[in-house]
């Protein structure tokens, strides 16, 4: 049943990365929550750690809005399910306003997500370099795409009262809003390393004084009565709010579940392992799932009665010696993989679950060792299973992403995961007896058998356990 979602928005942008999107986006949502709204936070694009900063400005789980993992007709229904209920959404965009996944156009764009959501746009302009040029450079992206609307302009990292007067007369020339004036503030800024910025579990008092600081910033620059005006003109969004259990209610690919059993998934997480979709943990538990977080830095044990093992994404390298260290829970996780328990492990899991990284003795489930690496390996993917597996069967095809400074040095016994087929062929990943491993990230509200297929798996260890003596 298509249903229409009022709830206003702004989709926060800027001409490049750089320019203080985050900062923004961050601030408005917490300055916003402050003042008693209950604050639906996004994020365009794969990226996972902006949302856990949104989250703590929010109380509320950041989502992300990925036309080219979930697909375009995807978007609006994943945003309807986030922001049910709330008086005010804010998505932060990636990178430019116009930029998408590479030679594909406008797909997966800022500009695209603006759109299927019927969203007016307010663009972030780093100022510092620039006074009467900034109404030529607002002017073309207002222009370029007569279909995103372009509501108003927050001015970042000016310099002084005069440097702010030469922006907002050439903005007033142009007839551009100028919504927000904001200087420059270093002492707000949020660390950063070889991934981007450190995420909130590795830093959480820090975190919350550096949101709480952005809120004050926003407060004392921006007009929030202005953004939140111009966040209720956007119009009803006609679409089906995406829902976990209608998702996972296609049978699982695998054996029947025993009746009334519900299998335990243990999901990594602490700070080594922060990379997660809160739709994933929603999928598993509509697919009749309990799941239970853990912490492989300090608990020594699996969570009893643990059916199913994810290990997400996040930086185990950083956190190498720690993980080593914990030689219990190392043991017990092959120990899962060697009985037969299924395993999904993606980038951070991938390297875990490895013989050893950086020289580090890791899990040993996989034949493989693991290592830093000056390269960069970042962009969308398109795969296709390669071999049947807990997580899909052959052939199943999904859009992902990777993002990395590792590499996977591999020895024998596994079949590759999946086989790229765009932008290059090649394969990659591990499957090994129930375990599927790689380095692809994938955003299982796409494919929700994938949720449905582990769970079944889960559920068909559990009760194989149970009937042995």
């Amino acid at each position: 049943m298509v249903t229409s979602s009022t709830v206003p928005r702004l989709v926060v942008a800027a001409p490049s990365s750089g320019s203080g999107k985050t900062t923004v986006a961050t601030g408005l949502m917490a300055a916003f929550a402050e003042r008693g709204l209950a604050v639906s936070p996004h994020k365009a694009g794969p990226d996972y750690i902006d949302p856990g900063y949104h989250a703590l400005a929010t109380g509320r789980p950041g989502r992300n809005l990925d036309a080219f993992m979930c697909g375009p007709e995807l978007v609006a229904p994943l945003f309807a399910h986030g922001a049910a209920g709330c008086d005010l959404a804010v998505v932060e965009g990636v990178m430019g306003l116009y930029d998408g996944a590479a030679g594909r156009g406008e797909l997966a764009s800022t500009a695209q997500v603006a759109k299927l959501l019927r969203a007016p746009v307010v663009l972030v302009v780093d100022a510092s370099s620039q006074s009467r040029s900034v109404a030529a450079l607002v002017h073309g992206f207002a222009s370029f795409d007569p279909q995103v609307r372009l509501g108003g302009v927050i001015l970042n990292k000016v310099g002084s009262d005069r440097h702010e007067a030469m922006l907002r007369e050439a903005l007033e020339e142009a007839g551009m809003p100028v919504l927000g004036v904001l200087r420059r503030a270093p002492q707000v800024a949020t660390p950063s390393r070889h991934l981007g910025l450190v995420p909130v579990a590795e830093r959480r008092a820090d975190a919350l004084a550096a949101v709480a600081a952005l809120a004050d910033q926003v407060r004392a620059g921006c007009d929030l009565d202005a953004l939140l005006a111009l966040a209720r003109t956007a119009p009803p969004l006609a679409c089906e709010a995406w829902s976990p259990q209608a998702a996972a209610s296609a049978p699982p690919a695998t054996g029947a579940r025993s009746p009334g059993r519900s299998p335990l998934v243990a999901v990594a997480g602490g700070p080594a392992f922060t990379f997660s979709y809160a739709e994933h943990a929603e999928l598993l538990r509509a697919a009749g799932a309990e799941v239970v977080t853990f912490d492989p830095l300090n608990d020594e044990a699996l969570p009893a009665g643990t059916s199913g093992l994810v290990i997400g994404g996040g930086f185990p390298e950083v956190y190498a010696p720690e993980l080593s260290a914990n030689e219990p829970l190392r043991a017990a996780v092959a120990a899962f993989a060697a009985a037969g328990g299924p395993v999904a492990a993606e980038c951070a899991g991938l390297l875990y679950l490895a013989r050893s990284l950086d020289g580090k003795p890791m899990c040993g489930v996989l034949d493989a060792d693991a290592r830093m690496s000056e390269r960069l390996t970042l962009g969308y993917r398109e795969a296709v299973a390669v071999s049947d597996s807990p997580l899909a069967a052959a052939g199943t095809r999904l859009r992902g992403h990777e993002f990395h400074r590792t590499v996977v040095e591999p020895g024998s016994g596994a079949a590759p995961a999946w086989g790229f087929t765009h932008p290059e062929r090649r394969v990659e990943g591990f499957v090994q007896g129930n375990v599927h491993a790689s380095y692809l990230h994938t955003h299982w509200a796409a494919q929700p058998s994938v949720a449905s297929r582990f769970a079944a798996a889960a559920a068909d260890f559990a009760a194989a356990a149970a009937a042995r003596p």
